[in-house]
């Protein structure tokens, strides 16, 4: 990890903390009346429907085959109990005036229609029908009898109420009230999520904090300009009609990609954005391009398990100048993205509001008409006793102008999906092979230049202000250069009795275009020179610098961007140094800066003696020659192994593992992150090389494990224990030594017979399950130590984690404080423990810490000879009573709860022990605001 990427996690780390810093605490908000809000996902697929541009293409049918003895009346049952669970299955959503409300209808029974198979297109035809959001239902059924026991099931979901992170909740519920319903048994569900109007009612209260942050992603827009491979659209209703063009990848494709993603610290998902941000640069000819891409709400543990609309649409903008390698190009996508993810809660639709006109091409194509995205084939809906296969039903409409894909599974493809009314059928097999070959070049080599990748310019060179002035029908001729560093140089050719100037055009320019998009001057000409082929001719251009001015640019924006950075604005190409405000320090920040970005030597000499961005990109275009020659010359290739000293971190996306990579990070140590490929792309992992994998994934834990020189396993289920069991083994297995952690917890202790209890004390019964999984993963643990000579190894015995992270928010809403605080945001009276006959149990409260602290000690304890070594320890904070902590929840949310100690209060809040923590006493010491009352601040918000 170098220190610019450390820098800028720490950066990161504390905009964030800064965001959350406690300060006066806001009072408690009313608890809520009337209505719900439509969420702003909502709010945008309602006025779609309510625009007439919604019809079918918003409908998400879930259609699977059945073969075997199912029972329909338990099947209608278990549809019926789902949408009792899940508020938001019977959600309308009429109107108030002009703004829609939620309204949950009581529960009824589901709807099972019973038709036999006639051989017509009966399934398509009952996906495609439309809802009425105003009146509902939002979820509709239909089983299709082929035999006695051979039925075709059809879910039908309008998309307001469910996305692609709902259907796995939702199939496995079904599993199990089918199950249920069948055999007369109780189901035996977890509870469900935060229902989904309360998360509405979440998002819609910070509504003016949203409004800022659109402003400001908004301006990190300005200037953007839509694809200019698609036409524009008629307007009116639109039909949408989609086409699908399909390509198979080799499977050893798709692995090199994300091979090729793990040596830079990226997911597969932005190795194929990255991909299709080159297919489109040389399909278009246009550099800066804005993609869109789908991110889920889900992080927080209470939205897990929420069936509702979550999702929202993240532009990321990349400008590639075509002299990058692939490599090169993908740290500058995977850094757009990265900045994009960090905004993910600012409704994309806010956005557009911000943007306005310049949400919008000069012909009315939306800036955000291309996505991309990484898919997995579809999962068939399992009944249990029933074989299930997925039936493909494809409506056939498009909901973006373009979109790239790369379907990911035992048999990958690459998919080019198009609006027909967006772009011809012959152009998007074109690109549809440029991209799958593009996939196969960079998996084989990332170096290639993005000039020397597969692909052709599929559009005709028409730069918009071209377009713009010949919309003029003043003006018979234009051209435009681009100037580095600067404005586009513009020329006309004008007409008529009453020739405008050329500040008249510019003028009416300045109506239609921003300001960022507007050209320097306009140079009126008798005609535009042109060479033999048609082309414009620069170099006879007034004014224009001659094409191939420098024939060595380089990575020319990739330096003007590091230039502004640090100097504060982003320079012209030939900007001096001196005269932007540079000095030696700056120079050494700017190679360092440049350095890790694009791998080559550079030294702060280089910056003072090339002086300019263009010197320099020329200078590092020569240097990537060289180095190019040198590996040719060699045979030499990517180091792959891991760097010396690696540190393996589970759990990295938690709020535990997330301190424990920020602190590793700021001590310089590299990591190796184990995290599930849709988490990878998170701004906390920015740094850290990813190995993709999951506790269920035993293969994926031997591959993360193997080669590092230590360990810190913070990272668990919570409720399904041979998982975490058979994960522990997994590591063991190919752990070869080096220190290795485990994150435990003081559960494992139960209910100990004493109220002052050491470290590695004995347990006291009972134990809860997860308390013994904790046990058991320990004793595998020493065992695994003691059998190979293998070592050192630490237990580290955690209680509640407090911190400024909102996993960590979230848990306080768990468990025991979960019920408190419940309590104290609903204003009702709060029972606490009386004192226990006798006098003993006088004390009752949490032990609590710090996530920081914790993170101070888990990375203390992953060295060799720490006084840790070999032993179960404890990492507290410190302890605070039930009455202590209950009476500040109530002053910090507002509360009108009152306190009463009773006899009969939550017996789990008759917890008497103090657990001491000598061994990490030194690294678990509070820095400034981590006492509790503080960060108890940070978690309440």
């Amino acid at each position: 990890m170098s220190t610019t990427d450390q820098s800028d996690l720490l950066r990161r780390a504390r905009n964030r903390r800064a965001a959350t810093a406690p300060g006066r605490p806001a009072a408690a908000p009313a608890a809520p009346t009337g209505p719900a809000p439509l969420s702003h996902a909502q709010q945008r697929m309602w006025l779609m429907d309510h625009l007439g541009q919604g019809g079918a293409l918003y409908n998400v049918p879930l259609a699977t085959r059945l073969r075997g003895p199912l029972d329909p009346a338990a099947l209608a049952a278990a549809l019926t109990a789902l949408t009792e669970r899940h508020a938001v299955l019977r959600t309308c959503y009429p109107r108030r005036g002009d703004q829609p409300y939620q309204r949950i209808e009581p529960a009824a029974p589901v709807p099972l229609p019973i038709v036999d198979a006639d051989g017509t297109d009966r399934l398509a035809v009952e996906a495609a029908r439309p809802f009425d959001l105003a009146t509902g239902p939002m979820l509709r059924a239909l089983l299709l009898r082929h035999g006695p026991e051979d039925h075709t099931l059809l879910l039908t979901i309008h998309h307001i109420a469910v996305d692609g992170g709902s259907l796995p909740v939702l199939a496995a519920d079904l599993a199990a009230l089918y199950t249920a319903a069948r055999d007369g048994v109780e189901p035996g569900l977890p509870s469900p999520g935060m229902p989904y109007a309360e998360y509405a009612r979440q998002e819609r209260a910070r509504d003016a904090e949203l409004t800022a942050a659109a402003d400001a992603r908004a301006a990190h827009l300005a200037g953007a300009r839509p694809l200019p491979l698609l036409r524009p659209v008629p307007p009116g209703t639109r039909e949408r009609r989609a086409a699908l063009h399909a390509a198979p990848l080799d499977p050893a494709t798709v692995e090199g990609l994300r091979q090729l993603g793990a040596r830079h610290g990226a997911t597969l998902f932005a190795v194929v954005l990255a991909a299709a941000f080159a297919t489109l640069r040389t399909a278009s000819g246009q550099n800066d391009l804005t993609l869109g891409c789908a991110s889920g709400h889900r992080a927080r543990p209470e939205l897990r398990r929420t069936v509702g609309l979550g999702v929202n649409t993240l532009a990321v903008r990349a400008e590639l100048a075509g002299e990058e390698t692939f490599s090169e190009a993908l740290a500058l996508v995977r850094g757009a993205l990265l900045d994009a993810q960090q905004h993910h809660q600012v409704p994309f639709d806010l956005v557009v509001e911000r943007l306005g006109a310049a949400s919008r091409g000069a012909d009315g194509t939306p800036l955000l008409s291309v996505s991309c995205d990484l898919v997995q084939p579809v999962t068939p809906l399992e009944l249990p006793g029933l074989a299930a296969e997925n039936i493909e039903l494809d409506l056939g409409l498009a909901k973006f102008g373009l979109a790239l894909l790369l379907e990911d599974g035992p048999q990958p493809r690459c998919l080019v999906q198009h609006d027909r009314d967006a772009l011809d059928e012959t152009t998007a097999a074109r690109l549809l092979d440029a991209f799958a070959a593009v996939l196969d070049a960079v998996a084989s080599d990332a170096d290639l230049p993005l000039s020397e990748l597969p692909g052709s310019r599929l559009v005709a060179a028409q730069h918009p202000l071209v377009e713009a002035l010949l919309a003029d029908p003043r003006v018979a001729e234009a051209a435009v250069v681009e100037a580095a560093g600067g404005p586009p140089l513009a020329y006309a050719v004008v007409r008529g009795p009453v020739a405008p100037s050329g500040s008249d055009l510019r003028s009416v320019l300045r109506r239609g275009l921003n300001a960022a998009e507007l050209p320097l001057a306009i140079t009126l000409l008798d005609r535009i020179p042109r060479t033999v082929d048609g082309a414009v001719d620069r170099d006879r251009l007034p004014g224009a610098a001659p094409a191939g001015a420098s024939a060595r640019p380089g990575p020319l924006d990739l330096v003007r961007t590091a230039f502004g950075e640090l100097l504060g604005s982003v320079p012209p190409a030939d900007g001096d140094f001196f005269a932007l405000g540079g000095h030696s320090l700056v120079a050494v920040q700017l190679a360092e800066r440049l350095r890790t970005r694009v791998g080559l030597p550079l030294t702060g000499l280089d910056i003072l003696e090339q002086r300019t961005p263009r010197a320099l990109a020329a200078l590092l275009a020569t240097r990537a020659d060289e180095r190019r020659a040198a590996l040719a010359r060699t045979g030499a290739h990517t180091r792959t192994r891991p760097r010396t000293g690696t540190v393996l971190l589970t759990g990295a996306t938690g709020g535990v593992g997330a301190a424990v990579l920020q602190e590793l990070m700021a001590q310089g140590r590299p990591v190796r992150v184990l995290v599930r490929p849709e988490s990878a792309h998170l701004p906390t992992l920015h740094g850290a090389e990813i190995a993709e994998g999951d506790l269920a994934d035993l293969d994926s834990l031997h591959r993360a494990v193997k080669g590092v020189d230590a360990v810190i396993h913070s990272a668990c289920t919570f409720t399904e224990h041979a998982t975490d069991l058979a994960a522990m083994r997994a590591l063991l297995d190919g752990w070869s030594g080096g220190p290795f952690v485990f994150v435990s917890s003081i559960d494992a202790y139960g209910r100990p017979t004493g109220t002052d209890v050491a470290e590695g004390g004995p347990s006291g019964a009972p134990v809860t399950a997860y308390g013994q999984a904790k046990l058991d993963c320990e004793q595998l643990l020493f065992e695994a130590a003691e059998a190979g000579g293998r070592g050192p190894v630490t237990a580290v015995r955690a209680p509640i984690v407090w911190g400024p992270q909102q996993r960590l928010r979230d848990q306080l809403r768990w468990g025991s404080t979960g019920e408190l605080y419940q309590a104290a945001l609903a204003g009702r009276p709060i029972a606490l423990p009386a004192p226990a006959p006798g006098g003993r149990d006088t004390w009752n409260g949490a032990a609590w810490v710090h996530s920081a602290a914790l993170a101070r000690a888990l990375a203390a304890c992953a060295v060799p000879a720490h006084p840790a070594a070999g032993r179960v320890v404890n990492a507290i904070s410190g302890h605070v009573s039930w009455a202590e902590f209950t009476t500040e929840l109530i002053r910090l949310l507002g509360s009108e709860s009152t306190l009463d100690q009773r006899p009969d209060a939550d017996p789990e809040l008759r917890r008497p022990w103090h657990y001491r923590a000598e061994t990490l006493a030194v690294a678990l010491r509070p820095e400034p605001g981590e006492d509790w009352r503080t960060v108890l601040a940070a978690m309440v918000g």
